[in-house]
């Protein structure tokens, strides 16, 4: 047994729910309740990732044991564990949802690691809770498995993100309806021990506001700045002011990251955005294969398109605004928020601007890069070109005489790539003339770019093959395809199928093109 400390800060200084009892209800007055995992029938370790275990002070040999499997399967605890679900509302798909809550995933606690950090451990899939509604709490194998990759794929690309430890198998079966078209089936099922320094989301502050229970909104809000938040000073409304503000600003960082590298959250609920700016909640998510600011991931969303690529940064400032009307209660004029709103929006434009110039190897060429960006998303979306290959393709082509042979790679479809390159070419004409213009080596360029186009991103196709090899008993794909996301802008050799752009057979095959809440 591994010489853990946990010190479960969220449980000590928050109210909590005096009953204890699993079944579901509305929980008023309390931000958690106590709860307890649901036993599984055989636990059984399928992957983990080293550097979190690391992180944590976890030693290999705990890691390698049945105790491991055993604590992270929801069987056993460690001395100092305490289990527990929050309490939170949201606003989903634009309308107020009411409470929330943690359905199906379950605190162990805070893990002080040897740095001194503490991180929160949370089992998703780990069994009922009093905020489970009509669900049972479990979770399945594919979409475990698309959590766990993806929580770590995101941290290696730079992308704020919460982090996953470990996959571990159960070994029963969990009824999904995967399409939601009344035909349930029985899956394996898993469960994922997520980590973050907190799970705290915007729903959190949402609930007690609209309840009226302004008491516990500004004792949350006091523990959430100094617990995560250390570094604002001042008093009263002023640090509220201060703290809205930062957390608007960590926001359009995140969401700025996720256009860097095409990745598509789909379903961008206030209870799924981190109050951290982290990304939180991996469920329908996707990276764009063939550029198209309109698509979304989520099946749930195809007919209105609320999450789709594009209207990802709308999104978020809309949720900050019911943050913001969240907070209201707590302040003499609410006029002031409006500042911390306008901190996304510069944020985001401002680290927009440096993005595009970092992509286009047009070093502090900002306007010029956002400029040319504008102008070359839509010959992207009409061409139908692969977003990640044709940036990471972008370097090699010859500013001294450009052409589309080294972009050839990126096109899906030759009678879209005829329709567009002629535009293209103009296009790449007049990148090259400003590459040209600074006089920077290629060499030195092509390092620069390669350091913020990704070359191996986490292809809704590559997840569903090592989901499909691990539903047959083999999860040896996981931890290859998890090895290969550990450096996703190295070339590393030997492994260029894991890059190459969406195969045909792939388009419209479940789990690989969208996908549906159902995990």
């Amino acid at each position: 047994m591994p010489n853990a400390v946990f010190d479960n800060v969220f449980l000590r200084e928050l109210p909590g729910d005096p009953l204890q009892a699993r079944g579901v209800r509305q929980v008023h007055g309390a931000l958690w309740s106590m709860v307890a995992p649901t036993a599984v029938p055989a636990p059984r370790l399928l992957a983990f990732s080293r550097e979190v275990a690391a992180m944590l002070g976890l030693e290999d040999d705990f890691v390698a044991s049945q105790q491991f499997a055993d604590v992270f399967g929801g069987n056993a605890l460690l001395e100092g564990m305490q289990t527990h679900a929050s309490n939170y509302g949201g606003h989903q798909f634009g309308h107020w949802a009411g409470q929330l809550g943690d359905g199906r995933a379950i605190g162990l606690g805070s893990l002080v690691a040897p740095s001194g950090d503490s991180w929160e451990l949370q089992l998703k899939g780990a069994g009922p809770t009093p905020y489970s509604r009509s669900a049972d709490g479990r979770a399945v194998l594919r979409s475990s498995i698309r959590e766990f990759l993806c929580s770590e794929a995101m941290h290696h690309l730079g992308v704020p993100t919460t982090r996953a430890l470990s996959l571990v198998s159960t070994g029963e079966s969990v009824v999904r309806d995967m399409f939601y078209d009344g035909r349930p089936e029985q899956e394996p099922g898993a469960i994922v021990c997520r980590v973050a320094p907190t799970f705290l989301r915007l729903g959190h502050f949402e609930l007690p506001a609209s309840r009226g229970e302004n008491e516990i909104l500004e004792t949350l809000v006091e523990f959430t700045i100094r617990n995560y938040f250390p570094h604002i000073r001042g008093r009263g409304e002023e640090r509220i002011l201060e703290w809205f503000g930062e957390v608007c600003e960590r926001t359009a960082s995140m969401v700025a990251h996720w256009m860097r590298v095409g990745f598509v959250h789909g379903v961008m609920n206030t209870d799924n955005l981190s109050i951290l700016g982290l990304t939180i909640d991996y469920g329908p998510y996707g990276w764009i294969d063939a550029f198209d600011p309109d698509w979304t991931p989520n099946t749930t969303d195809s007919e209105r398109r609320r999450y789709r690529f594009g209207n990802q940064p709308q999104v978020a400032g809309w949720n900050l605004g019911r943050l913001a009307a969240a907070l209201t209660p707590l302040l003499r004029d609410s006029t002031p928020l409006h500042a911390g709103l306008q901190r996304f929006v510069d944020e985001f434009a401002s680290r927009t601007r440096e993005d595009s110039a970092a992509k286009l190897g047009l070093g502090r060429e900002l306007d010029a890069s956002l400029e040319l960006m504008r102008e070359l998303g839509p010959l992207l979306q009409e061409g139908e070109v692969d977003m990640t290959l044709f940036f990471r393709l972008l370097p090699e082509v010859d500013s001294a005489c450009p052409d589309l042979e080294s972009l050839e790679p990126s096109f899906y479809n030759a009678s879209r790539k005829r329709v567009v390159e002629e535009r293209l070419l103009q296009w790449l004409r007049r990148l090259s003339a400003r590459v040209i213009g600074q006089s920077v080596p290629p060499a030195q360029r092509r390092a620069a770019m390669n350091r913020v186009n990704p070359k191996f991103v986490l292809r809704n196709y590559l997840a569903q093959e090592a989901i499909d090899a691990a539903s047959q008993g083999d999860a040896s794909g996981v931890s290859d395809l998890l090895d290969v996301m550990r450096q996703p802008y190295a070339d590393q050799p030997g492994r260029e199928h894991f890059a190459m752009r969406r195969p045909d057979w792939a388009r419209n095959r479940a789990g690989c093109s969208m996908l549906s809440c159902s995990s």
